[in-house]
Protein backbone atom coordinates (compact mmCIF):
# COMPACT_ATOMS: atom_id res chain seq x y z
CA UNK A 1 0.00 0.00 0.00
CA UNK A 2 1.16 3.34 -0.67
CA UNK A 3 1.66 5.97 2.07
CA UNK A 4 1.64 9.74 1.91
CA UNK A 5 -0.82 11.12 -0.54
CA UNK A 6 -0.62 11.24 -4.08
CA UNK A 7 -0.78 13.89 -6.68
CA UNK A 8 -1.64 13.09 -10.03
CA UNK A 9 -3.44 15.63 -13.18
CA UNK A 10 -5.84 14.58 -15.67
CA UNK A 11 -3.71 13.96 -18.91
CA UNK A 12 -4.12 15.39 -21.72
CA UNK A 13 -3.71 13.88 -24.96
CA UNK A 14 0.22 13.34 -25.54
CA UNK A 15 2.23 11.79 -28.77
CA UNK A 16 5.57 9.90 -29.00
CA UNK A 17 7.02 12.06 -31.46
CA UNK A 18 10.05 10.01 -32.08
CA UNK A 19 10.33 9.43 -35.85
CA UNK A 20 7.40 7.90 -36.52
CA UNK A 21 6.91 5.49 -33.75
CA UNK A 22 3.34 5.69 -32.87
CA UNK A 23 1.52 4.30 -29.12
CA UNK A 24 -0.23 1.21 -29.12
CA UNK A 25 -3.85 1.78 -28.95
CA UNK A 26 -4.64 -2.26 -27.26
CA UNK A 27 -3.54 -3.21 -23.99
CA UNK A 28 -0.13 -5.91 -24.70
CA UNK A 29 0.82 -8.63 -22.09
CA UNK A 30 3.94 -9.64 -21.25
CA UNK A 31 4.68 -13.45 -21.20
CA UNK A 32 4.74 -15.85 -18.53
CA UNK A 33 7.71 -15.57 -16.15
CA UNK A 34 8.83 -11.89 -17.27
CA UNK A 35 9.86 -10.09 -13.82
CA UNK A 36 10.21 -6.26 -13.12
CA UNK A 37 12.61 -4.83 -11.38
CA UNK A 38 14.09 -1.28 -10.30
CA UNK A 39 17.45 -0.44 -9.94
CA UNK A 40 19.63 1.96 -6.97
CA UNK A 41 23.41 1.67 -6.82
CA UNK A 42 25.74 1.99 -3.47
CA UNK A 43 27.31 5.32 -3.96
CA UNK A 44 24.52 6.80 -5.42
CA UNK A 45 21.80 6.20 -2.82
CA UNK A 46 23.54 4.44 1.08
CA UNK A 47 25.49 7.92 2.59
CA UNK A 48 27.07 6.34 5.36
CA UNK A 49 30.86 7.56 3.94
CA UNK A 50 32.59 7.27 6.97
CA UNK A 51 30.66 4.82 9.38
CA UNK A 52 31.28 2.05 10.97
CA UNK A 53 34.79 0.98 9.36
CA UNK A 54 33.89 1.84 5.59
CA UNK A 55 37.07 2.97 3.75
CA UNK A 56 37.24 5.71 1.10
CA UNK A 57 36.13 5.00 -2.65
CA UNK A 58 36.99 7.28 -5.49
CA UNK A 59 34.17 8.74 -5.09
CA UNK A 60 34.41 10.04 -1.69
CA UNK A 61 37.38 11.46 -2.80
CA UNK A 62 36.32 12.90 -5.90
CA UNK A 63 33.17 14.73 -4.53
CA UNK A 64 35.32 16.17 -1.58
CA UNK A 65 37.47 18.39 -4.22
CA UNK A 66 37.96 21.85 -4.37
CA UNK A 67 36.69 23.42 -6.51
CA UNK A 68 33.97 20.50 -6.81
CA UNK A 69 33.94 18.72 -10.18
CA UNK A 70 30.11 18.52 -9.21
CA UNK A 71 27.29 20.51 -11.04
CA UNK A 72 25.63 21.06 -7.65
CA UNK A 73 28.75 20.64 -5.81
CA UNK A 74 27.13 18.08 -3.83
CA UNK A 75 28.36 14.82 -2.28
CA UNK A 76 27.53 11.18 -1.78
CA UNK A 77 27.84 11.26 2.02
CA UNK A 78 24.56 11.07 3.52
CA UNK A 79 22.53 10.67 -0.32
CA UNK A 80 19.90 8.73 0.59
CA UNK A 81 20.49 7.71 3.93
CA UNK A 82 19.66 3.93 2.57
CA UNK A 83 22.46 2.27 4.99
CA UNK A 84 19.86 4.17 7.84
CA UNK A 85 16.87 3.54 5.95
CA UNK A 86 17.36 0.55 4.13
CA UNK A 87 13.71 -0.92 5.68
CA UNK A 88 11.91 1.36 4.36
CA UNK A 89 13.34 0.93 0.93
CA UNK A 90 12.12 -2.00 0.97
CA UNK A 91 8.99 -0.92 1.73
CA UNK A 92 8.78 0.80 -1.35
CA UNK A 93 9.56 -2.16 -3.17
CA UNK A 94 6.60 -3.98 -1.67
CA UNK A 95 4.39 -0.78 -2.83
CA UNK A 96 5.67 -1.01 -6.34
CA UNK A 97 5.41 -5.01 -5.99
CA UNK A 98 8.64 -5.63 -7.38
CA UNK A 99 9.71 -9.09 -8.41
CA UNK A 100 13.45 -8.30 -8.06
CA UNK A 101 15.48 -5.13 -6.91
CA UNK A 102 18.86 -4.38 -8.47
CA UNK A 103 21.48 -3.43 -6.41
CA UNK A 104 25.45 -3.00 -5.88
CA UNK A 105 27.97 -3.42 -2.89
CA UNK A 106 30.56 -0.87 -2.24
CA UNK A 107 33.66 -1.97 -2.62
CA UNK A 108 35.57 -0.19 0.47
CA UNK A 109 32.50 -0.95 2.89
CA UNK A 110 33.01 -4.37 2.77
CA UNK A 111 37.10 -4.35 2.26
CA UNK A 112 38.31 -0.80 3.60
CA UNK A 113 41.68 -1.32 2.17
CA UNK A 114 40.13 -2.42 -1.18
CA UNK A 115 42.62 -6.29 -0.44
CA UNK A 116 40.37 -9.05 1.29
CA UNK A 117 43.11 -9.46 4.12
CA UNK A 118 40.86 -7.29 5.79
CA UNK A 119 37.04 -7.71 6.05
CA UNK A 120 34.61 -5.03 7.80
CA UNK A 121 32.00 -6.96 9.45
CA UNK A 122 29.77 -4.40 9.53
CA UNK A 123 29.88 -4.12 6.18
CA UNK A 124 29.37 -7.83 5.85
CA UNK A 125 26.06 -7.14 8.59
CA UNK A 126 24.57 -4.29 6.90
CA UNK A 127 24.18 -6.19 3.13
CA UNK A 128 22.88 -9.23 5.19
CA UNK A 129 20.44 -7.01 6.65
CA UNK A 130 19.27 -5.60 3.40
CA UNK A 131 19.21 -8.98 1.73
CA UNK A 132 17.38 -10.71 4.31
CA UNK A 133 14.69 -8.07 4.39
CA UNK A 134 14.42 -8.55 1.13
CA UNK A 135 13.76 -11.73 0.77
CA UNK A 136 11.47 -12.08 3.81
CA UNK A 137 9.17 -9.59 1.37
CA UNK A 138 9.48 -11.88 -1.60
CA UNK A 139 11.61 -9.48 -3.65
CA UNK A 140 14.63 -11.33 -5.51
CA UNK A 141 18.05 -9.74 -4.89
CA UNK A 142 20.14 -8.71 -8.40
CA UNK A 143 23.33 -8.19 -7.12
CA UNK A 144 25.96 -6.28 -8.88
CA UNK A 145 29.63 -6.67 -7.33
CA UNK A 146 31.29 -3.62 -8.11
CA UNK A 147 29.36 0.14 -8.98
CA UNK A 148 32.29 2.53 -9.49
CA UNK A 149 33.18 3.26 -5.87
CA UNK A 150 36.99 1.68 -6.21
CA UNK A 151 38.61 2.11 -2.70
CA UNK A 152 40.34 4.61 -3.00
CA UNK A 153 44.21 2.87 -1.82
CA UNK A 154 43.90 0.84 -5.14
CA UNK A 155 43.41 3.68 -7.23
CA UNK A 156 46.17 4.95 -5.45
CA UNK A 157 48.07 1.92 -7.08
CA UNK A 158 46.64 2.48 -10.59
CA UNK A 159 43.09 1.42 -9.92
CA UNK A 160 41.63 -0.44 -13.26
CA UNK A 161 45.21 0.55 -14.99
CA UNK A 162 47.36 -2.13 -13.36
CA UNK A 163 46.62 -5.73 -14.21
CA UNK A 164 47.07 -6.75 -10.40
CA UNK A 165 43.46 -5.73 -10.33
CA UNK A 166 42.40 -8.92 -11.84
CA UNK A 167 43.53 -10.93 -8.52
CA UNK A 168 42.16 -7.71 -6.11
CA UNK A 169 38.48 -8.20 -7.94
CA UNK A 170 38.67 -11.60 -7.93
CA UNK A 171 39.59 -11.90 -4.04
CA UNK A 172 36.66 -9.13 -3.69
CA UNK A 173 34.13 -10.99 -5.43
CA UNK A 174 35.19 -14.12 -3.69
CA UNK A 175 34.51 -12.45 -0.23
CA UNK A 176 30.97 -11.83 -1.99
CA UNK A 177 30.21 -14.65 -3.12
CA UNK A 178 31.43 -16.82 0.22
CA UNK A 179 29.01 -14.25 2.33
CA UNK A 180 25.61 -14.19 0.55
CA UNK A 181 25.68 -16.62 -2.37
CA UNK A 182 23.48 -19.02 -0.15
CA UNK A 183 20.50 -16.45 -0.75
CA UNK A 184 21.42 -14.50 -4.15
CA UNK A 185 21.45 -16.41 -6.98
CA UNK A 186 21.65 -13.13 -9.61
CA UNK A 187 25.18 -11.73 -9.93
CA UNK A 188 26.45 -9.50 -12.21
CA UNK A 189 30.23 -9.07 -11.58
CA UNK A 190 30.83 -4.90 -13.22
CA UNK A 191 28.39 -2.34 -14.29
CA UNK A 192 28.56 -0.83 -17.78
CA UNK A 193 32.44 -0.93 -18.45
CA UNK A 194 32.59 2.22 -20.86
CA UNK A 195 31.90 4.17 -18.37
CA UNK A 196 34.26 3.29 -15.81
CA UNK A 197 37.12 2.84 -18.29
CA UNK A 198 36.23 5.90 -21.32
CA UNK A 199 35.02 8.31 -18.61
CA UNK A 200 37.05 7.69 -15.98
CA UNK A 201 40.20 6.55 -17.44
CA UNK A 202 40.01 8.15 -20.62
CA UNK A 203 38.16 11.91 -19.53
CA UNK A 204 37.15 13.35 -16.99
CA UNK A 205 33.41 12.56 -16.82
CA UNK A 206 33.63 10.47 -14.04
CA UNK A 207 35.76 9.48 -10.89
CA UNK A 208 38.59 9.07 -10.42
CA UNK A 209 39.64 11.36 -13.63
CA UNK A 210 42.58 9.83 -15.12
CA UNK A 211 42.05 11.82 -18.07
CA UNK A 212 44.62 9.98 -20.71
CA UNK A 213 42.65 9.35 -23.63
CA UNK A 214 44.07 6.83 -26.21
CA UNK A 215 45.87 4.51 -23.92
CA UNK A 216 44.45 4.41 -20.71
CA UNK A 217 40.77 3.23 -21.33
CA UNK A 218 41.73 0.51 -23.02
CA UNK A 219 44.43 -0.78 -20.21
CA UNK A 220 41.03 0.23 -18.16
CA UNK A 221 39.01 -2.39 -20.94
CA UNK A 222 41.47 -5.46 -21.10
CA UNK A 223 41.78 -5.56 -16.87
CA UNK A 224 37.97 -5.04 -16.50
CA UNK A 225 37.37 -8.14 -19.23
CA UNK A 226 39.48 -9.97 -17.78
CA UNK A 227 38.72 -9.21 -13.79
CA UNK A 228 34.85 -10.40 -15.09
CA UNK A 229 36.35 -13.38 -16.49
CA UNK A 230 38.17 -14.11 -13.63
CA UNK A 231 35.54 -13.76 -10.76
CA UNK A 232 33.17 -15.79 -13.35
CA UNK A 233 35.15 -18.93 -13.59
CA UNK A 234 35.65 -18.86 -9.73
CA UNK A 235 32.10 -19.04 -9.68
CA UNK A 236 31.63 -21.65 -12.06
CA UNK A 237 34.81 -23.90 -10.53
CA UNK A 238 33.79 -23.30 -6.81
CA UNK A 239 30.73 -22.18 -5.77
CA UNK A 240 27.94 -22.94 -8.87
CA UNK A 241 27.72 -26.40 -7.96
CA UNK A 242 26.48 -25.48 -4.20
CA UNK A 243 24.76 -22.48 -4.65
CA UNK A 244 23.13 -23.13 -8.26
CA UNK A 245 23.37 -19.05 -8.89
CA UNK A 246 23.82 -17.10 -12.38
CA UNK A 247 26.69 -14.48 -13.29
CA UNK A 248 26.30 -12.16 -15.98
CA UNK A 249 27.56 -8.46 -16.44
CA UNK A 250 26.03 -4.93 -16.77
CA UNK A 251 26.98 -3.30 -20.22
CA UNK A 252 26.17 0.12 -21.36
CA UNK A 253 24.38 0.17 -24.78
CA UNK A 254 23.29 3.14 -27.14
CA UNK A 255 22.10 2.47 -30.46
CA UNK A 256 24.11 4.28 -33.06
CA UNK A 257 21.79 5.52 -36.36
CA UNK A 258 23.52 6.03 -39.50
CA UNK A 259 22.77 9.66 -40.17
CA UNK A 260 22.07 9.38 -44.05
CA UNK A 261 22.26 6.23 -46.01
CA UNK A 262 25.98 6.43 -47.42
CA UNK A 263 28.22 3.70 -46.74
CA UNK A 264 30.46 6.27 -44.97
CA UNK A 265 27.66 7.13 -42.39
CA UNK A 266 27.01 3.22 -42.37
CA UNK A 267 30.28 1.87 -41.48
CA UNK A 268 30.39 4.98 -38.75
CA UNK A 269 27.79 3.83 -37.38
CA UNK A 270 29.11 0.71 -36.79
CA UNK A 271 32.19 1.50 -36.04
CA UNK A 272 30.66 3.44 -33.22
CA UNK A 273 28.63 0.75 -32.19
CA UNK A 274 31.50 -1.91 -31.59
CA UNK A 275 33.86 1.33 -29.67
CA UNK A 276 30.56 1.82 -27.32
CA UNK A 277 29.93 -1.20 -26.46
CA UNK A 278 30.94 -3.91 -29.09
CA UNK A 279 34.77 -3.76 -27.25
CA UNK A 280 33.17 -5.40 -24.18
CA UNK A 281 30.31 -7.29 -25.51
CA UNK A 282 32.11 -8.91 -28.46
CA UNK A 283 34.89 -10.86 -26.11
CA UNK A 284 32.25 -12.48 -24.36
CA UNK A 285 29.49 -12.97 -26.05
CA UNK A 286 29.94 -13.94 -29.98
CA UNK A 287 31.57 -16.76 -31.04
CA UNK A 288 35.52 -15.91 -31.60
CA UNK A 289 35.61 -13.61 -28.81
CA UNK A 290 38.53 -10.57 -29.12
CA UNK A 291 38.45 -7.19 -29.69
CA UNK A 292 36.07 -5.93 -32.08
CA UNK A 293 37.98 -5.93 -35.89
CA UNK A 294 36.81 -2.42 -36.15
CA UNK A 295 38.53 -1.68 -32.72
CA UNK A 296 41.66 -3.86 -33.70
CA UNK A 297 41.98 -2.22 -36.76
CA UNK A 298 40.98 1.59 -36.04
CA UNK A 299 43.44 1.75 -33.13
CA UNK A 300 46.03 0.21 -35.20
CA UNK A 301 45.95 2.48 -38.04
CA UNK A 302 45.95 5.69 -35.98
CA UNK A 303 48.56 4.61 -33.58
CA UNK A 304 51.15 3.72 -36.41
CA UNK A 305 50.23 7.59 -37.98
CA UNK A 306 51.08 8.88 -34.53
CA UNK A 307 54.12 7.07 -34.09
CA UNK A 308 53.64 4.20 -31.95
CA UNK A 309 55.39 1.25 -32.30
CA UNK A 310 52.61 -0.92 -31.62
CA UNK A 311 48.82 -0.51 -31.69
CA UNK A 312 47.60 1.52 -28.23
CA UNK A 313 44.76 -1.58 -27.86
CA UNK A 314 46.47 -3.76 -25.92
CA UNK A 315 46.68 -7.39 -27.34
CA UNK A 316 44.48 -10.32 -25.89
CA UNK A 317 46.59 -13.10 -25.85
CA UNK A 318 45.13 -16.75 -27.24
CA UNK A 319 44.55 -17.78 -23.30
CA UNK A 320 43.10 -14.96 -22.74
CA UNK A 321 40.51 -14.97 -24.93
CA UNK A 322 39.23 -18.28 -24.33
CA UNK A 323 39.20 -16.89 -20.95
CA UNK A 324 36.70 -14.20 -21.49
CA UNK A 325 34.76 -16.09 -24.43
CA UNK A 326 31.68 -17.47 -23.23
CA UNK A 327 31.87 -15.81 -19.44
CA UNK A 328 28.47 -15.15 -18.63
CA UNK A 329 24.94 -17.07 -18.16
CA UNK A 330 23.15 -14.35 -19.28
CA UNK A 331 23.43 -10.11 -20.35
CA UNK A 332 22.66 -7.40 -17.94
CA UNK A 333 22.13 -4.67 -20.76
CA UNK A 334 21.51 -0.87 -19.79
CA UNK A 335 20.50 1.46 -22.27
CA UNK A 336 18.64 4.83 -22.50
CA UNK A 337 18.84 6.77 -25.33
CA UNK A 338 19.60 6.64 -29.07
CA UNK A 339 22.43 8.74 -31.34
CA UNK A 340 22.62 9.71 -34.92
CA UNK A 341 26.06 8.90 -36.28
CA UNK A 342 28.10 10.17 -39.26
CA UNK A 343 31.97 9.94 -40.36
CA UNK A 344 34.45 12.70 -39.35
CA UNK A 345 37.49 12.79 -40.55
CA UNK A 346 38.20 16.39 -39.59
CA UNK A 347 41.91 14.77 -37.54
CA UNK A 348 44.03 12.57 -39.33
CA UNK A 349 47.57 12.22 -40.10
CA UNK A 350 50.81 11.47 -38.03
CA UNK A 351 50.24 14.80 -36.05
CA UNK A 352 46.76 13.95 -34.92
CA UNK A 353 46.31 13.54 -30.67
CA UNK A 354 45.95 10.23 -29.35
CA UNK A 355 42.17 9.55 -28.35
CA UNK A 356 39.45 7.48 -28.11
CA UNK A 357 36.83 9.56 -30.06
CA UNK A 358 39.60 9.54 -32.62
CA UNK A 359 40.05 6.20 -33.09
CA UNK A 360 36.37 5.72 -32.80
CA UNK A 361 36.09 8.95 -35.92
CA UNK A 362 32.96 9.21 -35.74
CA UNK A 363 30.08 12.35 -34.22
CA UNK A 364 27.51 11.92 -32.52
CA UNK A 365 24.66 14.07 -33.17
CA UNK A 366 20.53 13.93 -31.52
CA UNK A 367 17.61 14.65 -33.78
CA UNK A 368 16.12 17.91 -32.78
CA UNK A 369 12.44 16.43 -33.14
CA UNK A 370 13.29 13.33 -29.87
CA UNK A 371 11.45 14.36 -27.25
CA UNK A 372 14.54 15.45 -24.41
CA UNK A 373 14.90 14.91 -20.81
CA UNK A 374 16.62 16.85 -17.86
CA UNK A 375 19.69 15.12 -19.00
CA UNK A 376 21.87 16.14 -21.89
CA UNK A 377 22.84 13.28 -23.07
CA UNK A 378 19.21 11.68 -23.11
CA UNK A 379 16.61 11.64 -25.94
CA UNK A 380 13.08 9.41 -26.32
CA UNK A 381 14.15 7.06 -29.15
CA UNK A 382 12.16 3.74 -28.54
CA UNK A 383 12.75 2.16 -32.10
CA UNK A 384 16.77 2.47 -31.61
CA UNK A 385 15.63 0.11 -28.21
CA UNK A 386 14.16 -2.58 -30.64
CA UNK A 387 16.70 -1.90 -33.04
CA UNK A 388 19.47 -2.81 -30.63
CA UNK A 389 17.85 -5.89 -29.20
CA UNK A 390 17.43 -6.93 -32.38
CA UNK A 391 21.18 -6.31 -33.43
CA UNK A 392 22.11 -7.59 -30.32
CA UNK A 393 20.42 -10.80 -30.70
CA UNK A 394 21.57 -11.21 -34.69
CA UNK A 395 25.51 -10.58 -33.42
CA UNK A 396 25.32 -12.92 -29.60
CA UNK A 397 23.50 -15.80 -31.04
CA UNK A 398 20.04 -14.56 -28.94
CA UNK A 399 21.72 -14.29 -25.09
CA UNK A 400 19.30 -14.46 -22.65
CA UNK A 401 19.06 -10.68 -21.61
CA UNK A 402 17.82 -8.76 -18.17
CA UNK A 403 16.91 -5.12 -19.35
CA UNK A 404 18.71 -3.57 -15.88
CA UNK A 405 18.74 -0.02 -16.30
CA UNK A 406 16.35 2.02 -18.60
CA UNK A 407 14.71 5.73 -17.28
CA UNK A 408 14.28 9.32 -17.71
CA UNK A 409 15.42 12.12 -16.38
CA UNK A 410 13.70 15.58 -15.00
CA UNK A 411 14.21 18.65 -12.62
CA UNK A 412 11.73 16.94 -10.38
CA UNK A 413 7.91 16.83 -8.97
CA UNK A 414 5.40 14.22 -8.76
CA UNK A 415 3.94 14.97 -12.17
CA UNK A 416 6.02 13.00 -14.77
CA UNK A 417 3.85 12.43 -17.58
CA UNK A 418 6.89 12.33 -19.73
CA UNK A 419 8.49 9.53 -18.17
CA UNK A 420 5.59 7.53 -17.91
CA UNK A 421 5.54 8.31 -21.76
CA UNK A 422 8.68 7.21 -21.82
CA UNK A 423 8.41 3.91 -20.22
CA UNK A 424 5.73 2.86 -21.77
CA UNK A 425 7.24 3.49 -25.11
CA UNK A 426 10.36 2.05 -24.44
CA UNK A 427 8.49 -0.94 -22.85
CA UNK A 428 6.03 -1.22 -25.92
CA UNK A 429 9.31 -1.84 -27.81
CA UNK A 430 10.57 -3.88 -25.97
CA UNK A 431 7.59 -6.09 -26.54
CA UNK A 432 7.98 -5.64 -30.27
CA UNK A 433 11.48 -7.32 -29.82
CA UNK A 434 9.84 -10.17 -27.71
CA UNK A 435 7.19 -10.71 -30.46
CA UNK A 436 10.65 -10.64 -33.33
CA UNK A 437 12.21 -13.65 -30.71
CA UNK A 438 14.43 -11.78 -29.03
CA UNK A 439 15.12 -13.63 -25.36
CA UNK A 440 14.50 -10.93 -22.79
CA UNK A 441 13.31 -12.51 -19.58
CA UNK A 442 13.04 -9.07 -17.54
CA UNK A 443 12.99 -5.64 -17.01
CA UNK A 444 14.52 -3.05 -14.73
CA UNK A 445 13.90 0.96 -14.48
CA UNK A 446 16.42 3.09 -13.62
CA UNK A 447 15.79 4.33 -10.51
CA UNK A 448 13.62 3.22 -7.98
CA UNK A 449 14.39 6.63 -5.50
CA UNK A 450 16.31 9.74 -6.47
CA UNK A 451 19.94 9.26 -5.60
CA UNK A 452 23.28 11.14 -6.20
CA UNK A 453 23.44 11.32 -10.43
CA UNK A 454 27.36 11.70 -10.19
CA UNK A 455 28.77 14.52 -11.93
CA UNK A 456 25.42 15.98 -12.53
CA UNK A 457 24.75 15.67 -8.55
CA UNK A 458 21.30 15.65 -7.40
CA UNK A 459 20.66 18.30 -10.66
CA UNK A 460 18.87 15.29 -12.33
CA UNK A 461 15.99 13.16 -11.14
CA UNK A 462 15.46 9.45 -12.64
CA UNK A 463 13.40 8.07 -9.46
CA UNK A 464 9.70 6.94 -9.17
CA UNK A 465 9.91 8.11 -6.16
CA UNK A 466 10.98 11.92 -4.93
CA UNK A 467 13.33 12.38 -2.69
CA UNK A 468 13.32 14.95 0.07
CA UNK A 469 17.48 15.59 -0.07
CA UNK A 470 15.86 18.50 2.32
CA UNK A 471 15.11 16.44 4.86
CA UNK A 472 17.11 15.04 7.87
CA UNK A 473 14.85 12.08 7.37
CA UNK A 474 15.08 12.08 3.29
CA UNK A 475 11.48 11.09 2.55
CA UNK A 476 10.27 9.06 -0.07
CA UNK A 477 7.26 10.38 -2.13
CA UNK A 478 5.49 7.94 -5.35
CA UNK A 479 5.41 9.81 -8.29
CA UNK A 480 2.26 9.26 -10.55
CA UNK A 481 5.04 7.12 -12.83
CA UNK A 482 5.37 4.58 -9.54
CA UNK A 483 1.37 3.90 -9.58
CA UNK A 484 1.56 3.28 -13.51
CA UNK A 485 4.54 1.21 -12.67
CA UNK A 486 3.27 -0.67 -10.27
CA UNK A 487 -0.17 -1.77 -12.41
CA UNK A 488 2.27 -2.49 -15.12
CA UNK A 489 3.72 -4.98 -12.82
CA UNK A 490 0.17 -5.99 -10.91
CA UNK A 491 -1.06 -6.92 -14.45
CA UNK A 492 2.00 -7.81 -16.78
CA UNK A 493 0.30 -5.38 -19.05
CA UNK A 494 1.25 -2.22 -20.92
CA UNK A 495 -2.76 -0.70 -21.02
CA UNK A 496 -2.20 3.03 -22.63
CA UNK A 497 -4.95 4.01 -21.53
CA UNK A 498 -4.58 3.12 -17.63
CA UNK A 499 -5.07 6.12 -15.17
CA UNK A 500 -4.12 5.86 -11.50
CA UNK A 501 -6.77 7.07 -9.12
CA UNK A 502 -7.12 10.89 -8.60
CA UNK A 503 -7.54 12.47 -5.67
CA UNK A 504 -6.83 16.29 -6.34
CA UNK A 505 -7.63 18.24 -3.65
CA UNK A 506 -4.73 16.21 -1.46
CA UNK A 507 -2.36 16.80 -4.37
CA UNK A 508 -3.19 20.54 -4.78
CA UNK A 509 -2.24 20.99 -1.10
CA UNK A 510 0.68 18.60 -0.91
CA UNK A 511 2.43 20.27 -4.17
CA UNK A 512 1.65 23.73 -2.10
CA UNK A 513 2.95 22.03 1.09
CA UNK A 514 6.55 20.97 -1.21
CA UNK A 515 7.04 24.41 -2.72
CA UNK A 516 6.60 26.42 0.11
CA UNK A 517 9.50 24.11 1.46
CA UNK A 518 11.53 24.32 -1.45
CA UNK A 519 11.48 28.34 -1.16
CA UNK A 520 12.03 28.27 2.32
CA UNK A 521 15.17 26.50 2.03
CA UNK A 522 16.67 28.06 -1.11
CA UNK A 523 16.57 31.34 0.89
Amino acid sequence: MFRLYYLIFVIANIGIGTNGVSPKSKVRYFPDGFIFGASTSSYQIEGGAFDDGKGLSIWDIATHMDPSPIRDQSTGDIATDSYNLYKRDVEIMNEIGLDFYRFSVSWPRVLPGGFSNYINQAGINYYNNLINEMLKNNIVPFLTIYHWDLPQELQKLGGWANPAIVDWFTDYANVLFEHFGDRVKYWMTINEPKQICYEGYGSDKKAPMVNISGVAEYLCAKNVLLAHASAYRLYDEVYRERQNGTVGIAISFTWAEPASDSEEDQQAALDARQFDWGQYTNPIYSKDGDFPIEMKRNIAAKSAEQGFKRSRLPELTAAEVMTIRGSADFLALNTYSSKLVYRDASVDGMYAVPSYMDDMGTVFIKDPTWPQAESSWLQEVPWGFYKLLLEVNRLYDNPRIYVTENGWSTAGGLQDEDRIRYLRNYLSALLDALEAGCDVRGYCVWSMIDNFEWMAGYSEKFGLYEVDFSSPDRSRTPRKSAFVYKEIIKSKSLNPHFEPDVYLEEVVAIEDKVKDEDVAYNE
